[in-house]
């Protein structure tokens, strides 16, 4: 049979591996930003121009750095409390020696717990007001969006009133 100590050890370097796949992932999305990607010439200046502004839009809206300390910091660190606190249960369950030494056990847990529960609040708090931002700009811009269409309706309505009055004058003129 396994010891939890053996268990303990191979969460440590699982989570570790994936840790360094996630810095790698991260390091290649930062890369990926700083090198200027060049406008195509095949496109018009116009078309070039357009598709710039809409590149720079869908740029502020991917992940984010914070998005990113959630998955990194956060994931992790509640995997393994909740993993250490289930494996306790369950070894408690099948062997009476681990509920003789409970107290060791949940001490551990607590250890680990109070840590984790105020690096979880914090990201939750930074990313919570970085969701409260996207959404303040979605309602903005929606709110331009309604503000543009509004006006493209009323200048077009404003476009055939003129035109059928230009017809009538040009009817009562014959």
């Amino acid at each position: 049979m396994i010891e939890w100590i053996e268990i303990l050890e191979m969460l440590a370097v699982v989570m570790a591996s994936l840790a360094v796949v996630i810095a790698f992932a991260v390091l290649v999305g930062f890369v990926r930003r700083m090198i200027p990607k060049e406008p195509s010439t095949k496109l018009e200046p116009t078309k070039q121009k357009e598709k710039l502004i809409m590149s720079k839009d869908t740029a502020s809206e991917g992940v984010t750095f914070n998005d990113i300390f959630m998955f990194m910091i956060a994931v992790p660190l509640v995997l393994l409390w909740v993993g250490f606190a289930g494996f306790v249960i369950h070894s408690g369950l099948q062997d009476d020696s681990v509920l003789e030494q409970i107290e060791g056990y949940t001490t551990l847990i607590a250890i680990l717990g109070g840590p984790a529960l105020l690096i979880i609040k914090d990201a939750l708090d930074v990313w919570k007001q970085e969701q409260a931002e996207k959404t303040a700009f979605y309602k903005v811009k929606a709110q331009a969006v309604i503000d543009y269409n509004d006006h493209a309706q009323k200048q077009s309505q404003m476009i055939e009133a003129k035109q059928q009055e230009q017809e009538h004058k040009m009817e009562s003129k014959k």
